[in-house]
């Protein structure tokens, strides 16, 4: 394995890396009717990410696996159970490669959703958010620009601190609270991304060398091609960075809800405890020639 503080980034051509993460939900008395929700491993491909090898433990005996596409391209495991006594533990192990220089392509047609420009409960613009959009569009051509800017604005209005917002947070409500975790500054860029209808995207994954999961944005354009495709350019909001070959991604979507590596319920009269693991492990790696 190799130390991913002693890479440098910007000259390396080729990455891969070993992703394992643990989910361990203990119960202190059994419940019955478990249907869970993993969003835990990437598609085969996405854009210069290829997926090598991947497998999915499940340890509950009994328990009932599917997996299926969402309407995002994302691979979502469903796991259904009728009784756990005291302990669930689900563990994703996934191999990934990454070539730099290869750009993110959408296909002709990426804008039918409209997922893309339309605003979510997490994503919608107030006030504040509307009147920066408009100072931005007025004094910054549309595109790589202007989400440049977008990107700068979000990180110097926010500041990074841990526990004062949660998976429901609004984007407006971490900006008037002033503080936020990642999942936090890619709301609140894509809430202002959208209302400079410049289409974006939510995307969950890794950043190499830290600890837990992490959430950034793809700002999508069309291609100057002339062939109707578009490319996908990554964003990080919070460190205030174009992303590189140290972003493993996951999934994408609307936002955090769309993409939420683990969810579910279950009948009982009492809730559970979520402990988690996780090493993202730099097995090889190329620099430019």
């Amino acid at each position: 394995m190799i130390d991913p503080l002693s890479v440098d980034w910007p000259s390396a051509r080729r990455t891969s890396y070993l992703v394992e993460q643990t989910f361990r939900y203990e119960y202190p008395a059994p419940i019955r009717d478990l249907t869970h929700r993993l969003v835990v491993i990437p598609p085969e491909r996405f854009g210069d990410q290829q997926r090598l090898e991947h497998r999915l433990d499940v340890g509950a005996g009994d328990a009932r696996i599917e997996d299926r596409q969402d309407r995002f391209g994302n691979l979502v495991f469903q796991v259904f159970a009728p009784r756990i006594d005291s302990c669930v533990e689900f563990t994703a192990r996934v191999q990934v490669e990454r070539h730099a220089g290869e750009p993110h392509r959408l296909a002709d047609g990426w804008l039918r959703e409209g997922y893309l420009l339309e605003p979510t409960r997490l994503t919608l613009p107030d006030a504040r958010i509307r009147r920066a959009a408009r100072q931005l569009t007025a004094s910054t051509p549309w595109g790589l620009e202007l989400a440049e800017k977008a990107m700068e604005w979000v990180y110097q209005s926010i500041t990074y601190q841990d526990g004062v917002t949660g998976v429901r947070t609004t984007a407006a409500e971490a900006l008037a609270i002033g503080r936020g975790v990642c999942q936090d500054y890619a709301h609140l860029m894509l809430a202002l991304c959208r209302a400079c209808k410049l289409p974006g995207r939510y995307v969950s994954g890794h950043l190499v060398g830290e600890g837990g999961t992490h959430a950034w944005v793809e700002v999508v354009l069309p291609a100057r091609d002339g062939t109707g495709e578009a490319i996908a350019y990554t964003f990080d909001p919070t460190h205030a960075c174009r992303g590189g070959l140290n972003y493993v991604t996951i999934a994408v979507g609307g936002d955090y809800s769309d993409v939420a590596p683990t969810s579910g319920s279950y009948v009982a009269p009492v809730r559970g405890r979520l402990t988690t693991r996780k090493r993202v492990s730099l097995m090889s790696l190329e620099y430019a020639g």
